[in-house]
């Protein structure tokens, strides 16, 4: 995907510039009705090669400072001004080029007033034109992924209730409140309480497609402390949260979906039960995401449903964040598989 972007990039503009240069060999032609000269033709190829580095070292700029993040108001000024420096830069590089070609015409007057004021609008219309190009290309992009996003998010809302509100896992986590209501009363109003929360986040998660990590963390809580219920010994919980997790926030049920999986075809699966750890850690303005479980892929694959929830997972991930995440599952060892998630700050629009 990432290839196929920058080879669209560089075929726009090659093919922009180049185009450029043809016109402006042709309007020479026509205007002055010298006929077809080498200098001139020369001049006019270095002068588009001079204009597709300028702007791609523009387009270099908006990316790192995140111009595609800005909203209309503040873009367009940015943009006036970046197209009006640029042009005075382009003008002053032109001259050079001229003496280079031997188009000696370019050098008359060229630190005239007039000439420069004349040829430096002409340009930032032209970098002007060529940013509208770029930041409407991205905007459609943006709101075609928004598009996906949002069908995405139906598909996977469906596969969440499929799975959250499945027969099975309603049977099981009511049996188990049953079994505690003689001896525990109190654990097992604590256990409806938690039960109710999974329910309630499963159907009605915000659809805007990020929740805060600390609301994400607490589903994940009860959904072990409500599956230590029915396990008993056989389900032992560590935490280990990094206290600046909380200013990340991440797709809902994302990581209660795959602590489930670590439930459902690890911990389960295995006689003597296991563990399942939850570890944060934030650097760069990243937050590293790990889950343990104790179990083993089979062929480093998850069968069945859960396949199903990694993939959907997956695809979150690159609708919300692009390549800017990362997802892995691997046998971490003998005994433990290891699920890693690694997400920026913010979501990524670019």
């Amino acid at each position: 995907m990432v290839d196929n972007k920058k080879r669209l990039y560089w075929i726009l503009q090659i093919s922009g510039w180049s185009a450029y240069a043809v016109l402006q060999i042709l309007i020479s032609i026509i205007a002055t009705g010298q006929g077809f000269t080498w200098p001139r033709t020369f001049f006019f190829i270095a002068e588009a090669s001079l204009f597709l580095f300028i702007t791609h070292i523009f387009r270099l700029y908006i990316k790192k400072y995140k111009w595609i993040r800005l909203g209309i108001p503040n873009l367009i000024p940015r943009v006036l001004l970046a197209s009006g420096v640029l042009a005075v830069v382009a003008y002053f590089f032109r001259v050079p080029l001229g003496f280079i070609t031997g188009r000696t015409a370019v050098m008359e007057n060229a630190f005239s007033f007039d000439q420069v004021l004349g040829l430096s609008v002409v340009y930032m219309i032209f970098f002007f034109l060529w940013s509208v190009f770029y930041f409407t290309y991205h905007f459609i992009e943006q709101y075609n992924k928004s598009l996906k996003y949002e069908a995405s998010m139906v598909e996977i809302e469906l596969n969440n209730l499929k799975s959250q509100l499945n027969p099975h896992f309603i049977f099981n986590a009511l049996n188990s409140i049953r079994a505690l209501v003689d001896e525990n009363p109190k654990k097992s109003k604590q256990a409806i309480n938690q039960l109710s929360n999974i329910l309630r986040n499963s159907l009605a998660y915000e659809k805007k497609g990020l929740t805060k990590f600390d609301d994400e963390l607490k589903v994940v809580k009860d959904y072990l402390s409500l599956e230590s219920v029915r396990f008993e010994e056989r389900l032992k919980t560590d935490f280990n949260i990094h206290p600046q997790s909380a200013g990340f926030r991440v797709p809902p049920l994302m990581i209660q979906t795959l602590v489930e999986n670590g439930v459902k075809h690890g911990i389960s699966k295995l006689t003597q039960g296991g563990v399942i750890q939850l570890r944060t850690m934030v650097e760069n303005n990243r937050l590293k995401i790990q889950i343990r479980n104790s179990g083993q892929l089979v062929n480093n694959v998850r069968k069945g449903r859960s396949g199903l929830g990694i993939a959907n997972t997956v695809q979150r991930l690159k609708l919300l964040y692009g390549n800017e995440a990362s997802f892995r599952m691997v046998n971490e060892n003998d005994s433990f598989v290891l699920t890693e998630i690694i997400i920026p700050q913010n979501p990524h629009t670019a």
